[in-house]
């Protein structure tokens, strides 16, 4: 996927004016319309000036699509094949609203590179639009702490968005939330902040702010959904043998988990309930990762040199059909 550079789109420099984007995209669609344009590519021209249009018209859009293009130019944003790759949380401390706007975009199919960034998939109708609406729900991401999943919290966030200053410019806006985290929430849930959204208009409510949640790593759980995973690192006797360990839970305790005899790597234990809370709570699973010792010393090495005797007969490669090869 190759990055879009609206701004060349339009023909624009990076500073024009909202008046300027409106009137580039007013002379590209006179030309470019497909019912009335015969240059050949007319109908992709249009549906990419449509896309150039409806991030560049909008502040909110405009200002996440500056920053992201500006870590683009720093060369941060390529795949392994040289093409582009979103970051991860790229949108994080901005808000807009998803889908294109309103006008001749809404019915336009738009490119990988903008349903990557924007979410194409949502449309707003004609009601939208009227002289009496509700306002525009904004979405936005938020990271929390697994301890902040696990317990709730309340936190203060700051977010960008744009505005324009007395002489007409984009400029940003920073407005500072307190947000109240409930225990249990998990990645990809939002938190709904009611009326924090575009203001109505007509007399009608605002609309909405959608905290996306997302979880920062965390140095010994995994999150999936309200599921949590960790790795339990044991020896091979322990492995072999089976072995009482002892492992910290995520609500700070520690409980002693049986590890069966003849254990193998990737096999998952199950603590039930123990994950983030909710209904049901989450589970979480131990997922078993046999460490072998160094043969860094003479004590190491005959202990090695006597399994090897006493497990002679054992060929981990007699499904691979090389053995007494």
């Amino acid at each position: 996927m190759d990055f879009k550079d609206y701004y060349k789109t339009l023909g624009l420099a990076h500073t024009a004016s909202e008046d300027e984007v409106r009137k580039a995209y007013r002379k590209l669609a006179r030309k470019y319309h497909p019912d009335v344009s015969k240059e050949a590519d007319a109908e992709v021209k249009m549906r990419d000036i449509n896309e150039a249009n409806d991030v560049l018209r909008d502040k909110e859009k405009r200002a996440a699509y500056d920053a992201l293009a500006a870590r683009v130019a720093r060369g941060g944003s390529a795949d392994a094949g040289g093409g582009f790759q979103p970051p991860p949380n790229w949108d994080e401390g901005f808000e807009f609203r998803r889908g294109p706007g309103g006008g001749p975009a809404d019915q336009a199919d738009f490119s990988e590179f903008f349903s990557s960034m924007f979410g194409a998939s949502e449309r707003r109708g004609a009601e939208r639009r009227q002289h009496r609406a509700r306002g525009e729900d904004h979405h936005a991401a938020i990271e929390i702490s697994l301890e902040d999943a696990l317990n709730g919290a309340e936190r203060e966030i700051t977010l960008r968005a744009m505005d324009t200053d007395a002489q007409g410019q984009p400029t940003f806006v920073n407005r500072t939330l307190s947000v109240k985290i409930p225990a249990g929430v998990h990645p990809g849930q939002f938190i709904r902040l009611t009326g924090h959204g575009m203001p109505g208009h007509g007399g009608e409510p605002a609309g909405d702010l959608y905290l996306e949640v997302r979880i920062a790593p965390h140095k010994l759980y995994r999150v999936e959904e309200r599921d949590l995973y960790m790795t339990l690192p044991i020896t091979p006797t322990e492995a072999a043998l089976g072995a009482q360990v002892q492992v910290p839970t995520p609500g700070g305790g520690v409980v002693e988990v049986t590890v069966p005899r003849n254990a193998r790597n990737g096999l998952k234990l199950r603590l039930k309930e123990r994950g983030l809370p909710g209904k049901p709570p989450g589970n979480l699973y131990l997922l078993i990762d046999i460490v072998l010792p160094s043969a860094d010393s003479d004590a190491v090495r005959q202990a090695y040199e006597q399994l090897a005797t006493a497990a002679s007969s054992f060929d981990p490669r007699r499904h691979l059909g090389t053995s007494g090869a």
